[in-house]
């Protein structure tokens, strides 16, 4: 049985303890004001009811007398056609960013023959591993995921994907490096050992951010996991301290699917609406 480790998580008026396996899933949580434990994953409940029992004795060796009123939840309008994202195709951003910065037909076609790059290029490297990722996310929604493209944030940035279901909501980043090999540290990734990029940290931060987007529409803890997948490379290695950002190929995202429920299909549902609705991320 993996050791579970304990994190302690509070935001907007929420004081609770996760039980969580050595890959981060949540296999129990416990109110730290009322002391109540849900269980996750049935499977670890002994193990979970334990640890978080001697824990919830650490921080508080007797029960408040009362659970103490926690922060309501923001509401979003109506949603309208305009504002959702569930119309988004994959590489949506990018194809816009093309249109507007990239070069006509005719520079591409004298930077063709001239073999030269264009400004375009990079742009256009990214939105076809956008498109490759986002088609092997949608074989997954036959097994009950559901998922979002081209999120668009504060600033003109955006979030690749989202798939959100049972299993949880991961925040997916792709990178297309083609005939490249990469290395992927704790903090940051090397592509043909070239100078440190911070796939990883930046990974972190964006799941970080849509965390904290959907709990404040949502009246429960969302997991949110930060996902990096790689297009067209030809060997990638992962760090053995890597634990917090889950890194696949294009074609081992589907490993994704089979993972234990940490959301009830309900509260799936919920995030999922959140989530398509633009005027949540607006302040993200």
């Amino acid at each position: 049985m993996a050791k579970l480790k304990v994190v302690r998580w509070n935001r907007y008026g929420h004081d609770r303890l996760y039980a969580n396996l050595p890959d981060g899933t949540a296999v129990a949580w416990a109110d730290c004001k009322t002391g109540k434990i849900t269980i996750l994953l049935d499977d670890y409940r002994d193990a979970a009811l334990t640890v978080l029992t001697q824990h919830l004795r650490q921080i508080s060796p007797t029960p408040p007398a009362a659970p103490v009123p926690v922060r309501a939840t923001a509401s979003l309008p109506p949603l309208t056609p305009r504002d959702d994202l569930a119309s988004n195709t994959p590489g949506t951003a990018v194809r816009a960013k093309l249109d507007e910065v990239g070069p006509g037909p005719l520079e591409r076609f004298v930077a063709w023959v001239l073999r030269r790059p264009t400004d375009g290029d990079s742009w256009r490297t990214g939105l076809v591993g956008e498109r490759r990722v986002g088609a092997e996310l949608g074989r997954l929604e036959r097994q009950g995921w559901r998922v979002l493209h081209s999120i668009p944030l504060p600033r003109g940035v955006d979030i690749d994907h989202l798939l959100i279901g049972p299993g949880g909501v991961f925040s997916v980043n792709t990178k297309h490096h083609p005939n490249k090999a990469v290395w992927v540290g704790d903090d940051v990734a090397r592509i043909n050992r070239g100078k440190p990029k911070p796939y990883p940290r930046k990974s972190r931060a964006e799941a970080e951010r849509v965390q904290r987007v959907l709990e404040r529409y949502c009246d429960f803890p969302v997991p949110v996991q930060p996902v990096l997948v790689f297009v067209g490379t030809t060997d990638v290695k992962v760090a053995a301290t890597q634990l917090t950002v889950r890194v696949y190929r294009e074609r081992e995202v589907s490993a994704l699917a089979p993972l234990p429920a940490v959301l009830t299909p309900s509260q799936a549902e919920q995030v999922y609406n959140v989530a398509r609705h633009r005027e949540a991320w607006l302040t993200a």
